[in-house]
């Protein structure tokens, strides 16, 4: 539907939204250890695994998993050739090196950086987390890793209920709106960019922030929603930084609303670097 969405609003000609291909082992294998990557793929996860995970095992699983790894290593590509590139998935942020949780099977982002350090196309990256549930798969991964600045926004008691680390975490209390979530990113997005002096920004531009996600706690509208997308664009444009954008998670009651927060997304960045 987001897909089609952004298609019939004119944001996208068809010919522009391209399919990936599988992500290779070794690539995941910087991120995950081996045994899980066997189990994803080979259907041999506990029931305690898949419970943790949140979705059931068929061959789809690992097909779409491997698919969205490298729709966002392919989106960051994109995004060092050309300053701006977008997977229209992914935001993988709760799976860890060992497991998945929370609907996250692979780190995506993950992933993507390991994979264009080890091939020396950056030395540094910033993921700007926005999905309205805190990172934690990502702030593990990266934890004590200087290179790589996680800066998450994101509900105080919304899941997960035991958090990580991030290199910054901006925790908001249920019922945040537009104003306050803006001035808690005009406080803080210069200087962590500034800190970050990334080579590469990743972008997780959660929908769930929204006042109308039954998951989300926060009150949003998606006037704010945009005004936050074209807040983060605007800073990466000025400081030169490469940006790649990950839709991450979103559960409207109303998936038009959902369609049109992921769309806008999709058009804030396009209007900067179409």
């Amino acid at each position: 539907m987001v897909r089609d969405g952004i298609v019939a609003a004119g944001v996208l000609p068809p010919s522009a939204i391209l399919e990936p291909e599988r992500i290779g082992r070794d690539q995941l294998a910087l991120v995950h250890g081996t045994r899980y990557i066997d189990a994803v793929t080979d259907g041999t996860l506990t029931d305690a695994e898949l419970r943790r995970l949140g979705f059931p095992w068929s061959p789809l699983l690992p097909e779409r998993s491997y698919r969205t790894v490298q729709g966002t290593l392919e989106a960051c590509r994109d995004a060092l050739d050309g300053g701006a590139g977008i997977n229209l998935a992914g935001g993988t942020h709760h799976a860890f090196p060992d497991h998945g949780e929370g609907y996250c099977v692979f780190n995506d982002v993950a992933v993507a950086v390991r994979t264009l350090e080890r091939a020396g196309r950056i030395r540094r990256a910033v993921v700007i987390d926005r999905d309205v549930h805190q990172g934690n798969g990502t702030a593990r991964i990266f934890s004590g890793d200087p290179d790589v600045f996680t800066f998450s926004v994101h509900g105080a008691r919304n899941y997960p209920f035991r958090k990580e680390r991030s290199r910054l975490d901006v925790e908001l209390a249920d019922g945040c709106d537009d104003a306050e979530y803006l001035g808690h990113l005009d406080r803080h997005l210069e200087p962590v960019l500034e800190e970050a002096a990334a080579d590469l920004a990743v972008y997780i531009a959660g929908a769930d922030p929204y006042h109308g996600d039954r998951l989300g706690r926060l009150g949003l509208t998606i006037e704010g929603l945009a005004a936050r997308d074209a807040r983060v664009f605007d800073a990466c444009l000025e400081r030169g930084v490469p940006v790649a954008v990950v839709l991450g998670g979103g559960y409207a009651d109303r998936l038009e609303d959902l369609v049109t927060i992921h769309a806008n997304t999709v058009r804030e960045l396009l209007s900067r670097h179409g």
